[in-house]
């Protein structure tokens, strides 16, 4: 697939938005309705950029995804974005990608890095009904007292402050324990400093302290109180040169990690002996004591902009994660808008291998990538799978199952859908496979691609969801790649198991 190098404007869209959204609430105006849940989806792919390439990026490649961060929980990454996809059902995919209709954040999680399971999107404005938009989250999680794990989510209330949310779970039921930011523009140390108090970054250390950074133009960092949803002490200036946006934080050996999206200017008047970065870059700063102004030292960019590996001019923002001994780079290109015939600006989420020296908290230079990362364990066929689990996808979105978190495949009207899933190990013959779905319909699973050999076809002929349980036609042993193929009218489909 041929890389788009298409060149957009360099204006912070992202800042000017959300200054408006935030005048705009401030001053009384009328802001713009969003629309009803059941908006559907105005267009898709007709040919899924992932689906013959076997590319592993973007993540999700049925919707738009941005700002990414991550947690890990038993046994599975999970990773939280903002959810551009909601702005572009909202003007109808014409209009520029200026972010404030976007009042929800995307949840996706995975145990192999291949196969991603949608879990939804979270209603930030339901749970919190006083924000103006949500975006670019950032997350910690900690064993509390109670014995639980305790997830902190937060996110850009527009660009005036930054708001949390809470769970005991990675997938909610998520809550908001304060009834406004946590900070905001008006919040001493950051009030007539910083025109923004957004784009969260936050880690726990080893010692169980909970930090924040957030700021756009400039940084800020503060140390949490003890209950993760209030500021203990000061909030203090970290002098990252050329600040634009995209605040996160790593510890890392005993080291604070501070990282940012640089500005686009030219960089005549560089501060620092360093070399001078690349435009509009991922660069990185580290301190062992945060809320000491000068023990924050710049190292060197690690990431450039999209349009210098090929893809969209844009600015970035990046979540750096250590899974199963390898360390990760999360980001978002714009390759996905072009297999939906727009160039206004919408992302998707992306994941590439990066190279981290933990003993001396080096960060060597990334790479963007359409191919994306290795799979790292095989799928289990075994056990039951998902159907909002995939590689790939054509023709399907995804509704609302019985549980939080828990989605449903279903068809779009006139084509046909497919649910692609890699690396599904048989370590030993099946006889049958096990689905559990509604409509009417066939749903046939073959093998390698979608026009592949025929393992095993089901029909589908009840309004109810319903296991339904058919014989292979084939049979097969060793790894490979899996399509289901859903053919006829509103199928839903749950979850899958080999038998």
């Amino acid at each position: 697939m041929k890389k788009k190098n298409i060149q957009t404007p360099v204006l912070s869209m992202a800042i000017a938005a959300c200054m408006i959204s935030h005048q705009q609430n401030a001053w009384g105006r009328e802001k713009p309705s969003l629309q009803n849940d059941s908006v559907p989806y105005v267009t898709m792919p007709d040919v899924s950029p992932k689906l013959t390439t076997g590319d592993g990026n973007p993540l999700l490649d049925f919707m738009f995804t941005a700002d990414p961060t991550a947690v890990e929980y038993n046994g599975r990454i999970y990773v939280y974005a903002t959810n551009d996809q909601q702005q572009y059902d909202s003007i109808g995919g014409y209009g520029k990608n200026s972010y404030e209709y976007i009042k929800s954040l995307v949840m996706m999680s995975s145990d192999d890095m291949t196969n991603w399971t949608y879990h939804g999107i979270i209603k930030t404005d339901s749970i919190a009904p006083w924000i103006q938009t949500s975006w670019a989250p950032s997350i910690a999680k900690r064993e509390e007292a109670d014995g639980k794990t305790h997830f902190y989510l937060y996110f850009s209330n527009s660009g005036g402050g930054t708001a949390v949310l809470t769970s005991t779970s990675p997938i909610g039921p998520w809550s908001s324990p304060l009834n406004h930011s946590l900070v905001d523009t008006n919040t001493p140390g950051i009030a007539g400093e910083c025109k923004a108090a957004f784009d969260p970054g936050v880690v726990i250390d080893d010692k169980g302290k909970g930090w924040l950074t957030v700021g756009g133009g400039c940084a800020r960092i503060m140390r949490l109180g003890k209950d993760m949803i209030s500021v203990d002490g000061p909030i203090k200036p970290i002098r990252a040169p050329h600040h634009f946006e995209a605040n996160e934080l790593n510890y890392i050996n005993g080291t604070y990690v501070y990282t940012y999206n640089i500005d686009w200017q030219d960089f005549s008047d560089w501060p620092l002996p360093t070399e001078k970065p690349t435009t509009c870059c991922m660069s990185y700063m580290t301190s062992k004591t945060p809320l000491v102004t000068k023990s924050w030292k710049y190292q060197h960019n690690y990431m450039k902009t999209p349009g210098d590996y090929g893809f969209d001019y844009s600015n970035n923002h990046t979540h750096l994660h250590k899974f199963r001994g390898k360390w990760y780079v999360f980001y978002h290109t714009m390759s996905l808008q072009h297999s939906f015939n727009t160039t206004a600006g919408f992302r998707n989420v992306c994941v590439d291998e990066i190279q981290v020296d933990e003993n001396t908290v080096n960060i060597h230079m990334g790479n963007q990538t359409l191919k994306g990362v290795k799979q790292i364990q095989p799928m289990n066929p075994f056990i039951i799978q998902q159907a909002e689990t995939t590689a790939a996808t054509q023709g399907v979105k995804f509704t609302n199952g019985k549980n939080i978190g828990d989605m449903y495949a279903v068809t779009v009207p006139n084509k046909t859908g497919i649910i692609a899933v890699r690396g599904v190990e048989f370590n030993k013959v099946p006889s049958s496979l096990e689905i559990k779905a509604s409509g009417n319909g066939i749903i046939e699973v073959r093998r390698d691609r979608p026009d592949g050999e025929v393992i095993a076809s089901i029909k589908v002929g009840t309004p109810q969801m319903k296991l339904i349980e058919s014989q292979l036609q084939k049979n097969m042993t060793g790894t490979m790649d899996l399509c289901f193929v859903l053919k006829g009218n509103n199928i839903t489909f749950d979850e899958w198991k080999f038998k």
